[in-house]
């Protein structure tokens, strides 16, 4: 690999390079697509990267992709780094104000394999789903703030699919009283993720709830419902009453759970 040359002083090429950015507004980019997005060849542009984080002006995310010094939106950065990407699960909880609770680990969904990884003192934990399970998602922010975020009715869905990233069970049951949930979303998303076990913890919550609006998700759900019998919370012990409506058995007693929903932060 040739040795790249580390100018002392900001040559004319790198103040030129930074000028761009600032005229196109650009905080975040890759070295495969930065010539196209403000329309500029550079012969060294590689050499002219290094110099200008050598000087503290860019900082190296990964390879091939780099951000200015003082950008740290860690949603931005988190999706940025990933194909088809969305923040979901605890984090995208507590970004739509479902939870107050938050984790010092962003959760980020993409179809692709990426391992997790620490930027800029901020962890990032990267689930792979299948594609058919990628829906939902949609543009948070503005400008060089935008990122992908699952929307509302996909995030409580996933975090149902997947409860071991929601922040704990009782997180996820709290968010789920509050949120107003559309039914047609939340029946597109069951489809979607095809966890039965999922839909009737869902299904129970929400007719239990006497949730508004959700009386045809209700009557999906109840459609779901097969003859094998699953715990309420999946990761809590092998105990409580058996509800056959829904073949579920309540390891989380109803009283605990209005507990639980009452709760006040």
């Amino acid at each position: 690999m040739p040795r790249r040359y580390l100018s002392v002083n900001i040559l004319k090429d790198q103040q030129e390079f930074m000028k761009l950015l600032d005229e196109y507004e650009i905080d975040i980019f890759s070295i495969s697509q930065i010539e196209n997005q403000i329309d500029r060849k550079f012969k060294n542009l590689n050499e002219i990267i290094e110099n200008l984080i050598d000087k503290a002006f860019l900082s190296r995310i990964e390879r091939g992709k780099y951000c200015r010094t003082n950008f740290r939106d860690d949603l931005v950065i988190g999706t940025f780094i990933t194909k088809e990407s969305a923040v979901a699960y605890w984090t995208a909880l507590n970004t739509h104000g479902l939870t107050e609770q938050f984790s010092n680990t962003i959760f980020v969904q993409t179809p692709h394999l990426k391992k997790d990884k620490t930027i800029f003192g901020t962890s990032y934990k990267f689930v792979k789903i299948s594609p058919k399970k990628r829906a939902g998602i949609i543009k948070q922010g503005y400008g060089n703030h935008s990122y992908p975020i699952t929307d509302i009715e996909k995030t409580i869905v996933d975090c149902f699919d997947l409860p071991q990233y929601a922040g704990g069970y009782a997180e996820l049951i709290r968010a789920f009283a509050q949120a107003r949930l559309s039914s047609e979303k939340m029946i597109g998303y069951c489809q979607v993720i095809n966890n039965i076990a999922a839909t009737k913890r869902m299904g129970y919550l929400a007719e239990f709830l006497s949730k508004k609006g959700l009386k045809t998700f209700i009557r999906f759900a109840r459609e779901q419902v097969n003859p094998k019998y699953n715990l309420f919370d999946p990761k809590s012990t092998d105990k409580g009453e058996f509800i056959s409506a829904w073949k579920l058995r309540l390891n989380i007693s109803q009283d605990e759970l209005l507990g639980i929903i009452q709760k006040q932060y």
